[in-house]
């Protein structure tokens, strides 16, 4: 079965084409790493939640909306490969990050039904 690591992201609203240029740039090196897919999603229908909801989930701002992506890979042992080399690799550093990484969440979930 796949393996996915996905990510929630806040990103201003004016900073919808760099970020989807950032998203551009870093596809070839995700496909180079072994990536099967990559999808960027950028919020557009996002209720407010009593108890939580994505954009609390991220500490969204004012002028934010919520990107909400993933990876697909074949293999956990393929993604956690990745994980070991990507920071090694100066062409993820010299990518624009049009967003604030320390409220981005992310995790690996190993993949138990797909149609």
């Amino acid at each position: 079965m796949t393996y996915v690591s996905g990510f929630v992201t806040p990103v201003k609203i004016g900073d919808k084409e760099r970020y989807i240029a950032s998203a551009k740039a870093a596809a070839p090196l995700f496909k180079e790493y072994g990536v099967l897919s990559h999808v960027e999603a950028w919020g557009d229908n996002l209720p407010d939640g009593k108890i939580t909801d994505f954009k609390m989930a991220v500490k969204a701002e004012e002028g934010e909306t919520v990107v909400f992506s993933w990876v697909v890979w074949p293999d956990k042992a393929t993604a956690d490969a990745f994980e070991a080399k990507m920071m090694d690799d100066p062409r993820f550093h010299e990518l624009d990050m049009p967003f604030d990484g320390k409220r981005m969440i992310y995790g690996g979930f190993e993949t138990i039904f797909e149609a």
